[in-house]
């Protein structure tokens, strides 16, 4: 007859490892995101940009224009 092989106890890594990984699957299973929310901010920013950059083109267009030039000496 033939002796079972003997049990080997995992480590305290091992355990903490695996326990650690439950946590992470359990999170993630449980988060869904927010799409709707994440498409109205992407929406309100990129209003925001247009708006800002509609509003200060000119004058920043104008503030590099005077910048280049006093770089080249024009």
């Amino acid at each position: 007859m033939t002796e079972p092989a003997p049990r080997v106890r995992p480590s305290r890594l091992t355990r903490t490892l695996r326990l650690l990984e439950a946590r992470v699957r359990a999170a993630a299973s449980e988060e869904r995101g927010d799409v709707p929310g994440w498409v109205l901010i992407t929406l309100m920013t990129a209003g925001l940009v247009v708006v800002i950059w509609a509003l200060a083109g000119p004058a920043l267009g104008a503030l590099f224009e005077q910048a280049i030039s006093r770089v080249a000496g024009f």
